[in-house]
């Protein structure tokens, strides 16, 4: 990413270009990200291709003002703090199902994040409702945050007992997000490149096991700390307290109006979900 491409990918996110990589800015950086650029899954069910290359990701999230799911938001993000002098590293993650089972491998995206202070953070905007901020990626103890209390802990054997753990570097053991907790993901701690989650957003753009092929979603953090989602037809506003609101809508073009004027997206189209073959 060159400078032009940060400066515009700052604007996107109504940032000023810090001075310097550290914790603070990361901070602010990642809250207006969750803010700004939707989680959304629309490409999938609109047909539109998934390309995990830094320029196709830029173009979707920055001058197309969509957003997307994980490989595309922490991707991008990712790009972008390296440009601005982070030391990034990606690393895969497999997401907590049904009955506590796992997910494929490179199920996730999430990243390292260290800062120019010393800081070593666990960086997320693609995973739907999650923190707001960064989590510190070597505390063992309960972070609070505006969206719950999280912890990083050492994890055990693979629940399902299919993968084992353990696969970090110098034989550094995986480690589990859990949120109010609840596992929400359990991480690999070597660093990947980009181009190693290509099977799994194929696997989750087309395969009928995957939620994202049965479902559509487009939500966001509210600047009072809630959240908006679009899913399908059915609006819901969440406030901090945990008060929802939800409005079904009937009409195209209130539909369209929410994706517009909530989440900035300019459709010609109503997205809906395609039929798959099992």
């Amino acid at each position: 990413m060159n400078s032009a491409q940060a400066d515009a990918y700052l604007r996107r996110l109504g940032a000023a270009r810090p001075p310097h990589p550290t914790t603070e800015a990361l901070r602010e950086l990642h809250l207006r990200h969750l803010r700004t650029v939707p989680f959304e899954n629309l490409s999938i069910h609109l047909g539109e291709e998934i390309v995990l290359e830094e320029k196709r990701l830029l173009d979707k999230v920055v001058e197309g003002r969509r957003g997307g799911f994980c490989y595309e938001l922490n991707g991008a993000f990712g790009a972008l703090l390296a440009a601005l002098g982070y030391e990034v590293q990606l690393l895969a993650g497999r997401v907590y199902g049904d009955e506590g089972r796992l997910g494929i491998p490179y199920d996730h995206l999430a990243l390292r994040v260290r800062t120019a202070d010393g800081g070593d953070w666990l960086a997320d905007v693609g995973f739907g409702a999650h923190s707001h901020y960064p989590l510190a990626f070597t505390e063992r103890e309960d972070q609070p945050d505006p969206g719950g209390t999280f912890r990083v802990t050492e994890a055990g054997p693979d629940p399902a007992g299919v993968l084992g753990g353990g696969g970090g570097p110098a034989g550094a053991p995986d480690l589990d997000v859990v949120r109010n907790g609840k596992p929400q993901y359990r991480l690999d701690t070597r660093p990947r490149a980009l181009g190693d989650f290509a099977a799994g957003a194929w696997w989750h753009s087309t395969s009928p096991r995957s939620h994202f092929t049965r479902s559509l979603v487009c939500s966001r953090v509210t600047q009072d700390g809630g959240r908006i989602t679009l899913s399908g037809r059915t609006s819901t506003t969440s406030a901090p307290d945990g008060s929802k609101e939800t409005t079904e809508l009937g009409t195209d073009e209130e539909v369209l109006a929410v994706y517009r004027e909530r989440f900035g997206i300019e459709l010609g189209r109503v997205p809906a979900v395609r039929s798959r073959n099992d």
